[in-house]
């Protein structure tokens, strides 16, 4: 699978902007192919709910049928893209589906975090010298412009597209496993005063 970038408008996002079909489609991506019984099985679902979700994201273009797997009446399904990514506009355009998107992502993002800590006994019993030291939880409070904010973010890109891509279609190299990275940009922007200042609370 190509590492082609999906960059939704208003229209398609509504499809997508559902807490379990960003989770079925994550899996789909990270996993690879599967059925709607497989997805069902892995996310705790029935498999009429994901057979329903599998055709809405393929109605809006997120998933496509794999003809190369099944039999009969078996239909797998995989992703059509590697990722996705929201422009301006689209927030502009529909700031609710926007919003209930990113939210489901972010609960994504916490299940992970959950899940990779409820493996931490056992996980420092498996690593050896090699891993020990790689991962962290960690966060920065910075102060900046909006062009370095926006600076951070590119720069941030530009240094993880160096990194080989963990891609459910290609054989893994030897000594690899699977590393995820989340980050974030926040800016709290805050409100200003009536004379365009900080508000009074706001000032230490």
């Amino acid at each position: 699978m190509s590492w082609e970038i999906v960059r939704p408008d208003a229209t398609s996002l509504r499809g997508l902007a559902h807490p379990l079909r960003v989770k079925m489609l994550t899996a789909l991506r990270e996993h690879g192919p599967a059925t709607a019984t497989l997805l069902a099985q892995r996310l705790g679902q029935s498999s009429g709910v994901t057979s329903y979700h599998l055709r809405q994201l393929a109605q809006h273009g997120f998933v496509v049928e794999d003809p190369d797997r099944g039999a009969g009446r078996e239909r797998w399904w995989k992703a059509a893209h590697r990722g996705t990514s929201l422009g301006y506009e689209v927030s502009r355009e529909a700031p609710g589906d926007v919003e209930t998107y990113l939210r489901a992502v972010a609960a994504l993002y916490i299940d992970r975090i959950d899940h990779w800590l409820s493996e931490w006994p056992a996980l420092q019993g498996d690593w050896d010298g090699d891993w020990e030291g790689t991962g962290t939880l960690s966060d920065q409070r910075l102060r900046l412009t909006p062009a370095e904010s926006r600076e951070l973010k590119e720069e941030i890109l530009a240094l993880v597209e160096r990194y080989r891509k963990d891609d459910p279609d290609s054989p893994a190299p030897p000594g690899t496993e699977p590393v995820i990275l989340q980050w974030q940009v926040m800016p709290f922007i805050r409100a200003a005063g009536p004379e365009g200042g900080e508000r009074a609370e706001d000032r230490s």
